[in-house]
């Protein structure tokens, strides 16, 4: 099993595309009835603002393994505190890794900013800071959607899905992942 557990994190970083795989329609691949309407406001909310967004990570695999997703996850370009501006009933949680709770109804969705590895960028909303030992503790590197899908743990959780376009975009090779059961 810890071979082909490290197998796959050693295949991780070889699956990185310079042009994503689109996937459009997606409900060719699964049913969009079972996606969540609150996830779906958030990220139509985001883009009616001028950023990206799309629902990505777990949800969009269990979803393309046929299974329920026991949550939703959004990611974006905004920041965490234009997140929050956004949406009256949210809060930002974590010092070291900043995300956004946003309560739609009586759900709660995830709200991420794209990250990138500390050195592929750094830019005016990068917030990353080390203590005197060189410990991590805060790490807001901010980046492009490409840069969020290398940094993610897995390559069938690196697949984003827009709700609004009706595609799923693939730049770590998730989806052959996800069809060879990984």
């Amino acid at each position: 099993m810890l071979r082909s557990i490290s197998k796959i994190f050693r295949s991780f970083k070889s699956k990185t595309l310079v042009e994503p795989v689109i996937i459009s329609p997606a409900n060719n691949v699964f049913d969009q009835k079972k996606i969540s309407s609150s996830a779906i406001k958030v990220v139509e909310k985001l883009r009616l603002s001028g950023y990206e967004s799309y629902i990505v990570g777990g949800c969009v695999r269990d979803l393309l393994m046929g299974m329920k997703p026991k949550d939703f996850d959004v990611a974006t370009n905004a920041t965490p505190e234009q997140v929050k501006v956004l949406f009256g009933r949210s809060r930002i949680i974590g010092r070291r890794f900043q995300i956004v709770h946003v309560r739609v109804g009586s759900e709660m969705i995830e709200v991420t900013t794209f990250r990138a590895q500390h050195t592929e960028i750094k830019n005016e909303l990068s917030k990353s800071q080390l203590s005197s030992k060189g410990m991590l503790l805060r790490d807001n590197i901010f980046g492009s959607i490409a840069d969020d899908a290398v940094r993610r743990d897995f390559t069938m959780n690196a697949l984003y899905y827009c709700p609004i376009e009706n595609e799923i975009t693939d730049y770590t090779k998730g989806l052959e992942d996800i069809d060879k059961r990984l």
